[in-house]
């Protein structure tokens, strides 16, 4: 077979060598150590929780390292892809603060080692499809669709392997002539590898998450370009990945079984292939057995879930980082106020099998991480959610920002902040009773305080209280009232002599807790009374009493 004269027949119009593309992407002037790593998704219109895994991992490893983190978009799947998918794709990552050094921007692109969307790289995979073709490596191959099922068919009732390999590469030896006859008579081809694997050799290889992993030779003479010139993900990965200078390919453990196929690409282009990161698959529990994530089964795998659930971006990839390195929550302890880029994230405490993603879990940690956050970064988050997802609650917030600020910033600071909230559809509920508009009282007082002396409480608070009092005057009235009208001045006293009180004075605090805030559970009540102001106070206090009263006649 001259390779040269078929090269030619297939490529004729390609007139660049691959030295001279080389020329074109040199290697690039990294400090010693420094990583180059790339987000490399399809503009499907969905962005999943596995994409974010993955680009958090990409991320970290290139900026930790003064590396370079780039954003390539593999568009070589028409049928998948979908109107607005880049911009989709290039908002979710920026909304999660994960930003690109270069690559594909909306408006274009951004660095010297574009084009940045596949489609566009068309001739240069041409060119080292043409060498493939030169050296041996790669022919055409003229199989139909209904060729290839019968094959299929063939290969199932023989109980052999599926595949296009050996015997079944029907294309792989045919005659120069009968090549040039099928592109004369306009038969549509793909370009296929021509493998030297047998399935019987193996090789070794580490994976920086996996570690060794012992493999057999790719047998497969996969396809490398489709009948429309445009690259499968195999020949694209290889070309892309090495031209742009990939130091570490950070993938999913479901792209294990491609290795083989990459591995001889790589060698067959004389090239040396990147480093390996395959991550955990994304699992769940189902029942009393995991399961992996499922599109069709699991909404949070979808990142927008997060977003209409009013989850912080901060609190998600918080989560996340947990599920990354076995050792970021002992870190997290020992540093809750540094920003988790802050981390030594290493990939040797990556799980080696799948990561167990629980939303109870979730849950936890983004009341932690929002207990930790001011008040006015609360604030603004709430607005922002709420303004798509609630307009009552936008038009209170956006109404008055101190006075929302104010509240959300009680109990907040010291070692043990209040943890009121996970998501930020929370926030209404919490904050309910401080607007007017949205109070609906629930009055459930003490069971051991007759309503006589509610009345009396309610009616004779409304005379002590005041506004200017500091929290130990504002207590100390409050405690008078109670061991006047026959409760102790103190839980313990009463827990000890309890036939000579009727109660103590949390029970004091409770009944104003009640007509304040119409709930018995309410953040620190001298704090509350003060933000509502005084009128207020007193008109809940009038107001509760009068339904007490109107209750006994």
């Amino acid at each position: 077979m001259d390779t040269n004269r078929l090269a030619e027949l297939l490529f004729g119009d390609i007139t660049e060598t691959p030295q001279q593309i080389e020329e074109r992407y040199p290697p690039r002037q990294l400090p010693e150590g420094a990583r180059v790593t790339r987000m490399a998704p399809s503009p499907t219109g969905f962005m999943h929780l596995g994409n974010l895994f993955g680009a958090i991992v990409d991320e970290r490893l290139a900026h930790q390292s003064g590396g370079v983190f780039y954003l390539r978009i593999e568009d070589t799947d028409l049928k998948r892809a979908v109107e607005g998918g880049v911009e989709m794709i290039i908002d979710v990552f920026q909304r999660f603060g994960l930003d690109f050094d270069e690559g594909a921007t909306v408006e274009g692109d951004n660095g010297n080692y574009g084009p940045y969307r596949q489609r566009e790289r068309a001739d240069i995979y041409k060119v080292f499809a043409k060498k493939l073709v030169q050296d041996g490596r790669a022919y055409p191959c003229f199989c139909t669709e209904e060729d290839l099922e019968e094959m299929r068919r063939q290969q199932e009732a023989q109980k052999e392997n599926f595949g296009y390999y050996g015997r079944w590469a029907v294309h792989r030896d045919a005659a120069l002539e009968e090549i040039e006859q099928n592109l004369r008579e306009g038969k549509p081809y793909v370009l296929r590898l021509r493998s030297e694997g047998d399935g019987q050799r193996r090789f070794q290889l580490k994976d920086a998450v996996k570690g060794k992993l012992d493999m057999p030779w790719n047998d497969q003479d996969v396809v490398l370009l489709k009948s429309d010139g445009i690259p499968t993900y195999h020949f694209a990965h290889v070309v892309d990945d090495h031209l742009m200078r990939t130091t570490h390919v950070v993938r999913g453990e479901e792209w294990l079984a491609t290795l083989p196929i990459h591995v001889e690409l790589f060698k067959a282009l004389g090239w040396k292939a990147p480093n390996y990161v395959h991550t955990a698959q994304l699992m769940k529990m189902d029942g009393s057995s995991k399961r992996k994530l499922s599109k069709r089964k699991d909404p949070e795998l979808a990142l927008d879930f997060y977003h209409k659930e009013g989850y912080p971006v901060e609190c998600l990839m918080e989560y996340l980082m947990t599920l990354l390195n076995s050792n970021y929550e002992e870190w997290r302890m020992q540093n809750p106020d540094k920003d988790y880029k802050e981390f030594a994230f290493t990939t040797n405490k990556m799980s080696t099998s799948g990561a167990l993603f629980d939303l109870d879990k979730l849950q936890d940690v983004s009341k932690n991480t929002m207990s930790r956050m001011p008040a006015a970064q609360v604030y603004e988050l709430a607005l922002d959610w709420s303004k798509q997802y609630d307009a009552e609650l936008h038009a209170l917030l956006s109404g008055d920002r101190d006075y929302a600020v104010s509240i959300l910033n009680i109990g907040r600071g010291g070692k043990k902040p209040r943890k009121d909230f996970a998501v930020l559809g929370d926030v209404k509920g919490y904050l309910d009773f401080f607007y007017d508009e949205l109070f609906q009282p629930v009055y459930e007082y003490p069971e051991n305080v007759s309503k006589e002396d509610c009345i009396e409480i309610l009616t004779r608070y409304q005379d002590i209280y005041n506004e200017d009092d500091d929290q130990n005057d504002w207590f100390n009235k409050i405690t008078e009232l109670g061991v006047s009208l026959g409760y102790a001045a103190k839980p313990k006293e009463y827990k000890n002599n309890p036939d000579q009180y009727k109660g103590h004075v949390g029970d004091i605090s409770m009944v104003l807790r009640v007509a304040v805030s119409g709930r018995q559970n309410s953040p620190d009540m001298y704090e509350v009374m003060k933000i509502i102001g005084k009128e207020r106070v007193l008109s809940r206090l009038r107001d509760a009493a009068a339904r007490i009263e109107g209750a006994n006649e």
